[in-house]
């Protein structure tokens, strides 16, 4: 009996986005920040999304809700192609996308209260009274843990960690199937960061929420993810369940990747870091074939020449790379 996956809530074909630089079309270069991903996100899934600072994760998080804009590649949400939709069709699409930001304080407006920002989803997407719509956030405030009368408070009233909470109300207001989290308790303390991620999980468990969730620190994604996608200059180089990453990852990157995390070790014996060689190519100028060759102790001529494509190496597991390790 052969198990069927549901469809994707989110499917990305060949995604790319480029950003021009220079003032002049004599002077003008590409960045790459991300080059031809294809990927599917499924519903109820946790993905997170992990890779160096720069590798473009935040820029395909804002991609995945149409914050920002494709260069080339399509973007489907529940099997609709909206890659080039308009604004206005986009409008009814919004609220079953939201994103979450890294910093709270950048993301609400300093100069309005916490009730105005909330209700801002429901003046511009339901036909609600004014009681009505401060029923609904009061709701929203109790639900991630604050209190009723913080609604009439300003955004620097609060600490960061509730900051956040404030944002994740204001994301999950129109009851979203999908929520992007880019780095969401990078900036907090390690104690706050642990209360974010389990109300994150709540939220999950009680309204069926898909997440894109984006960090740096590997330990948070193996804690709160079900699947890991790994990302190296703008491409995807592995994705698979995350007790595979983490247990036997097979792209050199990902391995060199987890070597960096500590782990505590009874005997007192330092886990061995794999320190990759050569510096981090620019975006401006990516190498050819693998991006990753220069820097991999694993490459021939062919990673040179010859780009990777994702091969399934394992159930739900895949690598882009022509001399993938054992595991």
């Amino acid at each position: 009996m052969t198990e069927t996956r549901p469809k994707p809530l989110v499917r990305t074909s060949d995604l790319s986005k480029h950003y021009p630089v220079g003032r002049s079309l004599l002077q003008r270069r590409i960045v790459h920040a991300v080059e031809q991903i294809s990927l599917d996100i499924f519903p109820g899934e946790t993905l997170g999304i992990v890779g160096e600072s720069g590798c473009g994760k935040s820029t395909l998080g804002r991609c995945l809700v149409r914050l920002t804009e494709i260069t080339s590649g399509a973007l489907e949400f529940e099997g609709l192609d909206i890659t080039k939709a308009s604004q206005r069709q986009l409008r009814p699409i919004r609220r079953q996308m939201q994103m979450v930001f890294q910093d709270p304080a950048a993301s609400l407006n300093p100069r309005r209260r916490v009730g105005d920002l909330l209700a801002d989803p429901f003046r511009v997407h339901e036909k609600l009274s004014r009681s009505e719509m401060m029923d609904r956030v009061e709701e929203l405030l109790v639900r991630v843990e604050l209190l009723p009368e913080h609604a009439q408070r300003f955004p620097h009233e609060f600490s960061g960690g509730q900051r956040q909470r404030i944002g994740i109300a204001r994301a999950l207001a129109l009851r979203p199937r999908l929520i992007v989290a880019d780095e969401p308790v990078s900036a907090l303390d390690v104690s706050i960061q642990a209360q974010i991620i389990n109300l994150l999980c709540d939220l999950r468990d009680e309204f069926n929420l898909t997440y894109v969730f984006i960090a740096h620190d590997l330990s948070v994604v193996r804690q709160f993810s079900s699947r890991v996608a790994v990302m190296y200059m703008g491409s995807i180089v592995e994705t698979g369940p995350v007790d595979a990453i983490f247990s036997a990852p097979r792209h050199h990157y990902t391995i060199a990747l987890r070597s960096a995390v500590p782990v505590p070790d009874v005997d007192n014996r330092p886990g061995q870091r794999i320190m990759l060689k050569g510096d981090l190519p620019s975006p401006l100028d990516p190498p050819s074939g693998c991006r990753f060759h220069t820097r991999c102790v694993a490459a021939t001529s062919v990673c040179r020449q010859e780009r990777p494509v994702l091969s399934l190496v394992d159930k739900n597991h895949f690598v882009a790379c022509h001399h993938p390790s054992a595991g």
